[in-house]
């Protein structure tokens, strides 16, 4: 067997090691903990409070003031870390057995992505950590990187392109609410009718919650783009700020922060009974 032989047979071993697994369990109840916070951050603004940052800047800050923050915020940090290297086994090692089919490669590039945004994550929560948790100025995180793309060459072309990704996203994460076909990896033999039932019903409401977010930000990119306006730009924070501002925005905001609650159950749910 040539050497490349090896290390690839090398590297598939090491994606199906079972410190994958843990990782990938670990990973699931972090991202369901931060969805939990910024659920609840959401919910305070719904009820009238507009000196929260329900994102996950703002669920990294709320943690960091809890008692033993720095401690929760090293647990989530290594939890988010954890995700990332199941999501990389899963999309470089092909850890689930994808294959190398187009519809196999579109999942596998998923999942590198998905590696990518919580491997970020993950240095986000370490950057809290090591800093005193003071904040920076100068508008949004989101409007400043998207006023840098717009100097790339094709930088307007660029935000397009991330608009249509996340309303791509947003599609996707709808399409699985409408079908239930985030139940395919659970173990549902092992559960009962009622653990199930309560399975199905939070990933359904966990998924349209997502679908308006991702909807709502791939919006404002394309309108940040048409315009050649990076204050256009929103994140999360941000797409939820402005759903509370229209008409019954304050049901709006209240019934996405439900659902964002209800995905991060489904992500302890997933925890436990995920085919990892």
């Amino acid at each position: 067997m040539s050497s490349t032989g090896t290390i690839a047979a090398k590297g598939r071993r090491a994606g199906q090691s079972p410190w994958v697994e843990r990782l990938g369990r670990l990973g699931l109840v972090a991202k369901g903990i931060l969805y939990a916070v910024v659920s609840i951050l959401a919910i305070k603004v719904a009820l009238g409070g507009r000196g929260e940052s329900p994102d996950r800047e703002g669920a990294l800050q709320t943690i960091s003031r809890q008692p033993f923050g720095k401690g929760l915020l090293v647990l989530l940090a290594l939890g988010l870390g954890g995700y990332a290297l199941w999501q990389l086994a899963r999309g470089l090692l092909d850890r689930e057995g994808e294959g190398e089919d187009p519809k196999g490669l579109a999942k596998r590039a998923g999942a590198l992505g998905r590696a990518v945004w919580y491997g970020g994550l993950a240095v986000l929560t370490a950057e809290r950590i090591a800093s005193a948790g003071g904040g920076g100025g100068g508008g949004s995180k989101e409007q400043q990187t998207t006023a840098g793309v717009f100097d790339l060459p094709a930088g307007r072309y660029l935000v397009y392109a991330a608009g249509l990704v996340f309303l791509g996203v947003a599609g996707f994460n709808a399409y699985r609410a409408v079908t239930c076909k985030f139940n395919k990896k659970l173990k549902t033999h092992e559960m009962n009718d009622a653990e199930e039932a309560a399975a199905t019903g939070v990933g359904i409401l966990g998924h349209l919650a997502r679908a308006v977010v991702f909807t709502l930000i791939g919006l404002f990119l394309l309108r940040a783009a048409w315009q050649f306006d990076p204050k256009e730009a929103r994140g999360l924070d941000g797409a939820l700020m402005e759903l509370a501002q229209q008409p019954y925005g304050a049901l709006l905001l209240g019934a996405v922060a439900v659902g964002l609650m209800a995905y991060a159950f489904y992500c302890f749910v997933q925890a436990r009974y995920r085919q990892i």
